[in-house]
């Protein structure tokens, strides 16, 4: 490989890499900020909306990764509007499996933690979602192997 090609792939797998690492322990910080120090609500999981759903056989959202879910929120003190509940529709994070688990079908109720300070922020509860050290451990490793190949491609690239 010419030297100019091979930094220039290494450089991008770099930078894909590193950037691939950082999301991921941001995402991983977060989802578990959320679940340690978030407010604990009761979700319903809603149907999508998705005109594309019935296209592809799935009219019920059960192929969609990341239900919609329903909740309300606390009453808010010493805020504006203080002392209203609000009621959020938005999609947990960190959820990436292929397929929907059976507790997550429309009309389940599960146990969320959500942002105070940003009620859309939302993860589910640890006792409600599988395992995703499954995903998170994938994700970390096309980071690292990405990083990696990069690296080499860049030591070989210096050594010629």
């Amino acid at each position: 490989m010419e030297t100019q090609t091979a930094t220039a792939a290494g450089s991008v797998l770099i930078l894909f890499g590193g950037a691939l690492l950082v999301w991921c322990a941001l995402e991983l910080r977060l989802r578990h900020r959320l679940r340690r120090h978030g407010v604990p609500a009761t979700a319903r999981v809603v149907v999508d909306g998705d005109p594309y759903g019935e296209l592809y056989g799935d009219p019920y959202g059960e192929l969609d990764t990341a239900p919609l879910l329903s909740y309300s929120t606390l009453p808010t003190v010493g805020a504006a509007g203080a002392g209203e509940a609000e009621s959020v529709l938005s999609r947990p994070r960190g959820h990436t499996r292929l397929r929907r688990p059976a507790g997550l079908l429309p009309g389940a109720v599960v146990q969320v933690a959500y942002d105070a300070r940003r009620p859309s922020r939302v993860v589910l509860a640890a006792s409600e979602t599988s395992p995703c050290l499954p995903s998170d451990v994938f994700w970390v490793l096309l980071g690292t192997s990405a990083l990696a190949v990069g690296l080499s491609l860049i030591a070989s690239a210096l050594q010629s």
